[in-house]
């Protein structure tokens, strides 16, 4: 799996819990949505620019998350690829390099984004939130890390009438991931299977039985 991309799914997924709610704070509507979700799909169309915004790469795909704890990031274009949490291993596939990476979702991802998900700490004991000025029609939010040992400066958010819409990740190579986002649906049933990995015959699997 890519660098660029597992990062990027890793810490994509916190982002999915924010919505409106006047004459509160910044925390509180995170807060508040993560409890009224379920789950979350959409399609994503994802680009990297360096440092002097240049595109490094772009790609596009589909997103599904279920709480607690379990997301699915499938890169469709330009290769195929996956990020996949099934509650107690984290899968990072690449079908191109028939190579699959897997790891426990345990105390060590705790501080990472995506960890949110999974209804244990609160989005606020994690990130300093505040609220941005409305640009692009779009109503923003910016989340820095509390943990110094983070891989990511910042993560700013965009909301279009109280749905995420887009989503810009700072690293600490001042490299930019900007996803956006489209077709979302909150809180619909999604098949259990979604969630599940299996690698296909001949793939080589890093981390599993002692590799």
């Amino acid at each position: 799996m890519r660098p660029a991309v597992r990062s990027f799914a890793l810490a994509g997924l916190t982002v999915l819990n924010c919505a409106q709610a006047a004459m509160s704070s910044p925390a509180a509507r995170v807060e508040r949505y993560l409890a009224g979700l379920s789950t979350w799909s959409a399609d994503f169309e994802q680009t990297i620019d360096d440092a002097q915004g240049k595109v490094l790469s772009s790609a596009s795909g589909h997103l599904y998350l279920q709480r607690p704890g379990k997301f699915r990031w499938d890169y469709v274009k330009p290769s195929e690829q996956l990020v996949l949490a099934d509650g107690k291993k984290l899968w990072f596939y690449d079908k191109d390099l028939a190579q699959a990476n897997v790891r426990d979702m345990d105390a060590s991802l705790a501080d990472t984004p995506a960890m949110l998900l999974s209804g244990g700490s609160s989005v606020s004991s994690q990130f300093d939130i505040t609220a941005l000025p409305a640009a692009e029609g779009l109503e923003w939010f910016q989340l820095t890390p509390k943990h110094p040992n983070s891989d990511f400066q910042a993560l700013r958010i965009g909301f279009d009438k109280g749905e995420l819409a887009r989503m810009l990740l700072a690293d600490k190579l001042n490299q930019v991931t900007r996803v956006i986002f489209s077709a979302a649906k909150r809180n619909t049933k999604l098949a259990p299977d979604l969630f599940s990995f299996t690698p296909p015959a001949g793939v080589d699997v890093i981390g599993r039985d002692g590799k």
